[in-house]
């Protein structure tokens, strides 16, 4: 049988747990096989945090750096997945602070303009993905990694909360307010029928 044909999602778990494992032991293998299976969904999940791809790349490899020095630090309350997802959100996060604190100055606020795409052209966009992006890209990063992690990577309540470190309930209330927004969004570019 093919690696992955036939498996659940509790034994591709269990396989990324015991690759991270295997990789806090130095098992170069390992940690080549976890880093294959974790380069595209990071680097998608870090893209759309960061929206630019050199900074992407450079996040992913800081993340796996990252992964392999504290892999015997591992300790298995979450998936492997969690774990990992938790570190590059950290990283995101700590990027975009530092990018806001040195490009802003405090009375920046004041002279930004609304970019959004009126209705019209938001109607002449012909990928709705697109558009979608584009919106989840003006919500806060705590909101839109908690959609990105639900949406994109599939991830628990529960997964979200230990890949981000808080609690549950704070997962919950930025996944409402950030589907709430996204109507709110989808609504002033014109767009009907889509749910958030």
């Amino acid at each position: 049988m093919a690696e992955g044909q036939g498996r659940t999602g509790k034994e591709f778990q269990q396989l990324e747990n015991d690759l991270l494992t295997r990789a806090g032991r130095g098992d170069r293998a390992a940690f080549k096989a976890l880093y294959e299976r974790f380069q595209r969904p990071l680097f998608g999940f870090l893209m759309r945090m960061v929206r630019d791809q050199a900074m992407a790349n450079e996040l992913l490899n800081d993340v796996m750096l990252d992964v392999w020095r504290s892999a015997a630090g591992f300790e298995g309350r979450s998936s492997a997945g969690t774990w990992i997802f938790g570190i590059a959100h950290n990283k995101a996060i700590s990027l975009l602070r530092r990018r806001r604190e040195d490009q802003l100055p405090e009375d920046a606020a004041d002279t930004i303009v609304d970019d959004a795409a009126t209705p019209d052209a938001t109607a002449e966009q012909a990928d709705l993905g697109r558009v979608m992006q584009r919106l989840l890209d003006r919500l806060t990063p705590e909101h839109r990694a908690v959609l990105q992690l639900t949406y994109y990577q599939d991830l628990s309540v529960q997964e979200i909360a230990d890949a981000l470190d808080c609690p549950v309930n704070t997962v919950k209330t930025r996944m409402f307010y950030g589907r709430q927004r996204m109507r709110e969004m989808l609504s002033a570019a014109g767009i009907q029928g889509v749910s958030a």
